[in-house]
């Protein structure tokens, strides 16, 4: 959805493009952060092997989000240092 319509060929491509990229790119960024919150709930549960489980798929999906630029290599860095600091203190 774009507020004004284009003019310029390009410009009306390049507002399509964008348009499909933020919707893949919002179920992406859904799935990475589905997979860190199935982390923290296991946490919570005091659940040590189930955090384990869910933080080797977490850090899958956090470097995979990365390399596909949907996150920033520092912040998927950094969520999996927080995580896994968290899953060891278990």
């Amino acid at each position: 959805y774009t507020r004004f319509m284009a003019n310029i060929k390009s410009a009306i491509k390049r507002a399509r493009q964008n348009t499909k990229r933020n919707a893949l790119k919002s179920s992406q960024r859904a799935q990475t952060r589905t997979a860190v919150k199935s982390v923290m709930n296991a946490i919570e549960d005091n659940n040590k092997e189930v955090a384990k489980e869910a933080l080797v798929n977490a850090e899958k999906t956090l470097d995979s989000m990365a390399g596909k630029k949907v996150i920033t290599k520092n912040k998927a860095s950094r969520t999996k240092s927080r995580l896994s600091k968290k899953v060891k203190a278990l």
